[in-house]
């Protein structure tokens, strides 16, 4: 438990060095952060992402289906000198009263959300006049989009496995001896990885405005956790609809209504 303790506020950590370094900046090229803005994450887990805005002094709210990753949050976040305009819920977004916020982040969540045009409209109830929301999520046919480095076995450095049939995708990770909890969250990962293409054609379709927009061959978290330097994909390589997926390591993007 104590590792698996730590292991999380690593994770924690690396997701607070990376939002600091590099998505703040991101979003504050289009849309600069003032004092009193309000933050909302969903899918917040432990709030790595949320820590370098509470750091500000910023009013934030983490909101995440897994009560265990809640918990972990409230213990990460135990100390913060901000402690007081941090608000912390385990529950389905969609049960929320919706309250507006001026910057919504959705990191590395929308890939696992299931109806994902029903959400893109349910979002807009909580975005403030003026507000917007920034995406980072892989794009499914990258080598590792179906999140497979979850795997215990060899197949967590194996990419591509992902888009193999599910029948066959399963046989093979019950060969590798994979828990079978690990298969039904792989194959659900399966079933809502999200491609650019599908991504923005939601866009266009709720009548989102795209502010920013970069696609990552090698993302900023990679820098963060395995020391890459981050590398966007090329002009020429970026206009390639359907092939860019699988270069696309990360897609960033901040949008409003």
């Amino acid at each position: 438990m104590q590792e698996r303790h730590r292991n999380r506020l690593l994770y924690f950590n690396e997701q607070a060095e990376t939002t600091e370094k590099y998505v703040i900046p991101y979003i504050e090229q289009v849309f600069p952060l003032h004092e009193g803005v309000r933050v909302l994450e969903i899918g917040c887990g432990e709030g790595g992402n949320l820590k370098p805005f509470l750091d500000r002094g910023y009013h934030c709210t983490g909101i995440d289906l897994n009560k265990g990753q809640i918990e972990n949050a409230k213990v990460f976040l135990a100390d913060h000198p901000h402690l007081d305009r941090l608000t912390l819920v385990a529950e389905d977004i969609y049960k929320i009263t919706p309250t507006e916020y001026d910057l919504i982040i959705l990191r590395d969540v929308i890939e696992h959300i299931h109806n994902q045009e029903q959400f893109m409209a349910f979002l807009k109830r909580f975005i403030a006049p003026g507000g917007v929301v920034f995406f980072g999520f892989p794009a499914w046919q990258m080598p590792f989009g179906g999140h497979q480095q979850i795997c215990l076995s060899k197949l967590s450095k194996t990419p591509f496995i992902h888009l193999l049939p599910a029948k066959a995708y399963a046989a093979l990770l019950r060969k590798a001896g994979e828990k079978e909890k690990t298969i039904e969250d792989l194959l659900e990962i399966k079933e809502t990885g999200i491609s650019i293409e599908r991504f923005e054609r939601i866009l266009r379709h709720e009548k989102y405005q795209v502010l920013r927009k970069t696609l990552w061959f090698i993302q900023p978290n990679y820098e963060v956790k395995f020391h890459l330097r981050k590398m966007r994909v090329w002009p020429v390589l970026r206009a390639l609809p359907w092939v860019r997926n699988f270069y696309t390591t990360a897609a960033y993007y901040v949008i409003k209504i």
